[in-house]
């Protein structure tokens, strides 16, 4: 094989590919990725998917270290992720997403929202929580759009047609979708930062250059990539 197999959150896909052509100049290898809902890329492991290289929430990693899926002692913290809300480029800014108020105001304004599966996506699941928490859920029911992760929620946010549409998924689909811009992270008390982690497949066809990928994703001269795609310490 000519490739490096990775099943990963859709948080690391830009940082991934920002990577990728550094990666094949030192092995020779282009990476075949997908990247998608937590929970989903979870259950292809699970259901016996090969895999070179995972990159999932902390606490997923822990489990498949546990059930046997991933190399132990391979795990290493990428960087934390912040869930953040996105517009339409061109359109209007909300006034204020710093706390919940402004926050409620901003959706329900809006005549779509566009974010992630709400029982797969580590974003998706918050941010569903949050519209509760805030009691508009069963205000905006008929406006929410929901998609299988968060880099598809995103596109289909920069091309709606709706007139004023807002979106909620984790910063790095944000900063990778052309046509949308970020607007900021959810305010205190209804933040969300999650660590991602990466880890060698434990039936890895490829172990060594594994390892490489995982090195390369947390070499401190990399730092400001890893910010750039959206990842901080």
């Amino acid at each position: 094989m000519t490739h490096l197999r990775i099943l990963s959150g859709g948080a690391a896909q830009g940082l991934v590919q920002a990577l990728a052509p550094d990666f094949r100049a030192e092995t020779g290898l282009d990476i075949e990725g997908t990247f998608g809902a937590v929970g989903a890329m979870r259950a292809r492991l699970r259901a016996g998917e090969a895999a070179d290289v995972v990159i999932l929430t902390a606490a997923i990693i822990g489990d498949l270290t546990e059930e046997g899926l991933v190399l132990p002692g391979s795990a290493a913290d990428v960087g934390m992720v912040e869930t953040a809300i996105a517009i339409r480029s061109g359109d209007p800014r909300p006034a204020s997403i710093a706390d919940g108020a402004g926050l409620s105001a901003s959706f329900e304004e809006a005549d779509a929202i566009y974010f992630p599966d709400p029982e797969q996506a580590t974003a998706g699941i918050h941010f569903a929580d949050v519209l509760r928490r805030l009691d508009l859920w069963d205000r905006v029911e008929g406006r929410l759009r929901t998609f299988p992760n968060g880099a598809t929620a995103m596109r289909e946010l920069a091309a709606s047609n709706a007139v004023r549409p807002i979106g909620c998924t984790q910063v790095t689909e944000i900063l990778i979708t052309p046509g949308v811009d970020l607007v900021g992270p959810l305010p205190p008390g209804l933040e969300l930062r999650t660590t991602y982690t990466a880890a060698v497949g434990a039936h890895a066809a490829k172990p060594e250059a594994a390892r490489r990928l995982l090195a390369m994703l947390l070499d401190e001269s990399r730092r400001e990539l890893r910010r750039n795609a959206g990842f901080s310490a």
